[in-house]
This record gives structure tokens, C-alpha cells and sequence, in this order.
């Protein structure tokens, strides 16, 4: 039975132009009904080209099922311990393509590095097949492989080995391994993964920033607000900076987005990727993998980037997002990825049978305790509050469904656990002020957001909730610097709302420009002018 759909092999079979040189798939089975699908999906994808071929070897790898992509004869560098469809597919099929000569798209700088690298390096990733931010690591260690011969990376399916996972204690994904020891959890670009290998390639890249020309205007942070402004900012012709961490922001953790204006249903990798895309067709100079640090407001306004490199711009756009709001109580830290996580999307698979409580009751806690409902023994909601936030069609959900308890004017006080992994949480009663303790496996914390502003206290106006004051044109009250998106006071964090603030607060930026006389940077001075150019004049 055919594993792909028609649409998706339409999709596929569009790409195989691109497979250039010829690419071996050498797969490993046993007798489960995986290995039966994981067969015919290879078969499937090696229809569709003739310089794709499959080989089976069961000797070839560790577990099996599993595959690997390489050029005839040689080792295999990418292996998958996994069927990769879900987020997985387009992990697979950009694999496929780059063994198969299609180029590596990494920033400049992060190639340059990672194939400096000058030792064996064999990276293990554990991940669930609805882990959002999985992909982002598999990819970008898959290309990784295919730059440097001296790394690999293989993928593991967590529900397809569960024992070893169980063994492992992996209780979040993705978690990876470098060399088998722990190496990290959770999302990483290529440029957080070389950091954390070689110092010296993180300094190297931090000293290629700084020799960077100023920009017109920079805009820090990649999310729908950061995106929108520094695509309106393109569009005007401006020398414009898009720098961040994770592009696409916290949009990355959302699984199902339905309510952005023209678009019925998308997911947030989706629109991630999206956004890229839409922002890649511009002249924008996107920087990825980099963390502001500091601001300095002056005639030009500098930001720090890590330790040792700074940019420097006419106008700044902050557009940095918020994160998950944690429950600050003994013991979550200790525990984190060990019980606790912040993501029911990616993680729920790894706690099927087990029994986990939800800290939320508004939407996003209603949906995560409903995820998770599909695949737990038993789900507990704590709220802090009387009554729970959540819509009521939410709460009907919850109400039928037979394994989900909601425990209201519920604090949480401590996560207990054995040392390696969470096997309780404490809460008070605060109507009468009795403590308990919830014996379970896991906890996913659904309590809102915080904005990611800590660096800017003390130059930029914030709120008493962190939140950058900006007026109906997204200036702050530092002259020159704007801001939009979750980052702000604006009302209703939602990616429309964030979008149309972004596009405000580039426009603002242009039109401060177009009034003050800024002192033009060399490359300004160096190039064509512009008509923004010529209007500063």
C-alpha cells in the first residue's frame, strides 16, 4: 500500500530535477509493520528518479528499521532510525536533495566554519514525529553532514524505540547527543550548534558581524513583526538588517494557526518557513543565529550581538517576541526536560500512558490538556484562579473528555522528583489553604508569555510587565528606535496583530529617516543613491 499521498508525491516528484548525482539508500529492516512502510516509502521516492537507488543491508546499521542517504560506496553520513513523515518529511527530502547535489543553504560565515571543523563528531537526535522544532535540528545537522566529512548525524524516532528512550530518560525533544554524551535540548540553528562545539568558530563568526557596514535601518528579531517590517523597509529601498535567534520566533511552537486573515490553516514551521521565503526575495541581509545583548542609543545606534561584535544602524525595529512564562517554583529548573517542558506538541508523544497535569487554564493550557488527553492515562489542569479562562467550547471539551480533571484556585509550589526525572507536584488549595501532592510523569507549563526585553531595562521605556511602550506609530522613547510585536504594550498577542505592527513600526523607522538629517554611513556614501538617499539630502 502506497505510503505517500498523491498530492505529496506530486510535490516530490516536482523536486527530482534537482538530484543531480546519484544517491544510495541503504536501508535496515526487522519484522515490525514500520519497517514494511519504511521500505515501500524508499521505494516510492527511488520511482521517482533514476539516480536514486535502494539497498537493503541489514547488517548495515545499529537499529533498525532504519536508513541511510549517501553516495553510492560511500558511508553513510545521514541516517534516519525513523519513518520521516510528519514535520520529518521535508527534513527526508531536503536531505535527499543535498546528498544528491543540490547546494547547502547556510549563512556564508557558518559553512565557512563548519567545514573548518577538524574532528569526528557523530551527532544522535531523539525526536517525536509531531515535534515541531525537531526539524530545525535534524536539517541543520543533516547539511551539516553533507559540508564536512567528519559528521554525521542520525535521527531516532523516540515512539519507534521506546525502551532505549525510556532507558535514556529522554523526556523532551529534540534531545542530542554529540559523541555519546548529552550535548543539548530543544531548537538550535546551525550557528547556536557550532557555538557549542568550537568557541573559537563563535568568535570567528562574531568578528565577521562587526565588519559588517552600518544599515539604514536593522530590525532585531525574526518573527511575523520583524519579518513584516523589514520587508516594508525593502520595499522602500533601504539597507536593511534582519537579525535573531530563530526565525520565525515563538511562531515556531505553535501547531495549528487558523485564524490569519486569508489563510483557512497553516502550522507555525510552516509559516516560519514562509516568512523566510517571503523575506529572502528582498535585499534584506538576514543574520541568523544571533542574540542581542545590548542597545546604545547615539547618532548612530549600535547593538550588541553576544560578547564581541556589535551592529550599528540609523534606525532600529525591535521586534524580539516573548518566550514561555515559567512557573518560578522549586524545582522546575532542576527538572526541566525531565518532566517539565513548555511544548504539549513535541513532547505529549513521549508521556503515551503516563499520567501529566497541565499549569494554565486559559486556551493555550485547554489545548494542551486536550493534545494531550489523545495520548496520556490521565490529565490534570490546575488553574490559578476561581474559574478557568479558556473559551467555552474549550472548556465542553474538556468536560467530556473521560481522562481530564480540572482543579481550580490551584498554586503550584514545588516539582518533586527522584534526581533524574519528575514524579510529583505539590499545590496549594488557596480557598482553604491545604497543601497536596500530585504523584505523575510530567508537566507542561501553558501560563503565557514573557516579553524577551530584560537587555533593554534602563534605555528603552518598558511597562511593569516588561513590555516596550510604543505610541500609535511604534516609537519608543528613544529617538530612532521603534518597536512591534509581542515585545510591546500593544493589546492581543496574535500574529496578525504583530504583522501589522511590524509594517507600522518599518514605516515609522523610513519616515524618521526621510525627516532627519542621519549622517550618511560609508557604504551610503559608496553606492548609488537612492531616493531615500536623495530625499535625507
Amino acid at each position: 500500500m502506497p505510503v505517500l499521498e498523491p498530492s505529496l508525491k506530486a510535490q516530490l516528484n516536482s523536486l527530482m530535477d534537482r538530484v543531480t548525482q546519484p544517491v544510495e539508500l541503504v536501508v535496515s529492516l526487522d519484522g515490525r509493520e514500520q519497517s514494511t512502510r519504511m521500505k515501500s516509502l524508499l521505494d516510492e521516492v527511488a520511482a521517482l528518479s533514476s539516480q536514486i537507488t535502494v539497498r537493503r543491508d541489514d547488517a548495515a546499521h545499529q537499529r533498525t528499521p532504519a536508513f541511510s542517504i549517501a553516495a553510492p560506496g560511500s558511508a553513510g553520513a545521514i541516517t534516519f532510525a525513523a519513518l520521516p513523515l510528519g514535520h520529518e518529511f521535508s527534513s527526508f527530502v531536503l536531505a535527499l536533495l543535498q546528498v544528491g547535489g543540490n547546494p547547502v543553504k547556510l549563512d556564508e560565515r557558518v559553512a565557512a566554519a563548519v567545514k573548518g571543523l577538524d574532528r569526528p563528531l557523530h551527532f544522535l537526535t531523539y525526536i517525536s514525529l509531531s515535534c515541531q522544532n525537531c526539524p530545525t535540528v535534524v536539517q541543520a545537522l543533516n547539511a551539516m553532514s553533507v559540508l564536512n566529512p567528519l559528521i554525521t548525524s542520525e535521527v531516532v524516532d523516540g515512539s519507534l524505540f521506546r525502551e532505549e528512550v525510556e532507558a535514556k530518560k529522554v523526556l523532551a525533544t529534540p534531545t542530542i547527543y554529540l559523541n555519546g554524551e548529552p550535548f543539548g535540548q530543544g531548537r538550535m540553528e546551525a550557528a547556536q550548534i557550532l557555538a557549542r562545539i568550537d568557541e573559537s568558530a563563535a568568535s570567528s563568526l562574531a568578528a565577521g558581524l562587526a565588519e559588517r557596514a552600518p544599515y539604514q535601518v536593522l530590525v532585531v528579531g525574526q518573527g511575523p513583526a520583524g519579518v513584516s517590517a523589514a520587508i516594508y523597509l525593502a520595499r522602500k529601498g533601504i539597507r536593511t538588517g534582519l537579525v535573531g535567534e530563530r526565525f520565525g520566533g515563538q511562531v515556531n511552537d505553535t501547531l495549528a494557526i487558523e485564524n490569519l486573515i486569508s489563510v483557512p490553516h497553516t502550522d507555525g514551521p510552516k509559516l516560519a518557513a514562509d516568512l523566510r521565503a517571503h523575506a529572502s526575495a528582498y535585499e534584506i541581509d538576514i543574520i541568523d543565529g544571533v542574540k542581542a545583548t545590548e542597545l546604545v542609543p547615539g547618532e548612530q545606534v549600535e547593538v550588541k550581538v553576544g560578547d564581541e561584535a556589535s551592529l550599528r544602524a540609523d534606525a532600529v525595529v525591535l521586534a524580539t517576541g516573548a518566550r514561555w512564562r515559567h512557573m518560578n517554583v522549586p524545582g522546575e529548573d532542576e527538572y526541566r526536560n525531565k518532566g517539565v517542558t513548555y511544548c504539549p506538541h513535541c513532547d505529549g508523544p513521549l508521556f503515551k500512558g503516563k499520567d501529566v497535569a497541565v499549569i494554565g487554564g486559559g486556551n493555550s493550557g485547554a489545548e494542551a490538556a486536550l493534545d494531550l488527553a489523545g495520548v496520556a492515562r490521565h490529565v490534570t489542569v490546575l488553574e490559578f484562579a476561581p474559574t478557568c479562562k479558556a473559551d467555552q467550547i474549550l472548556l465542553d471539551r474538556l468536560d467530556a473528555s473521560p481522562n481530564v480533571d480540572i482543579l481550580t484556585n490551584a498554586a503550584a509550589s514545588e516539582v518533586v522528583g527522584d534526581g533524574s526525572q519528575v514524579t510529583a507536584l505539590r499545590y496549594t488549595d488557596r480557598a482553604s489553604g491545604q497543601p497536596h501532592e500530585l504523584a505523575l510523569d510530567g508537566i507542561f507549563v501553558q501560563i503565557g508569555l514573557v516579553p524577551n526585553t530584560e537587555w533593554l531595562k534602563g534605555v528603552v521605556g518598558l511597562d511593569n510587565r516588561g513590555q516596550i511602550v510604543v505610541d500609535a506609530k511604534g516609537a519608543t522613547d528613544v529617538p530612532r528606535v521603534f518597536a512591534a510585536g509581542d515585545c510591546t504594550d500593544v493589546p492581543y498577542k496574535q500574529i496578525v496583530v504583530a504583522t501589522g505592527a511590524g509594517a507600522t513600526a518599518g514605516l515609522s523607522s523610513w519616515e524618521s529617516l526621510i525627516r532627519t538629517a542621519v549622517p550618511q554611513s560609508p557604504v551610503q556614501a559608496s553606492r548609488p543613491a537612492t531616493a531615500i538617499d536623495r530625499a535625507v539630502a
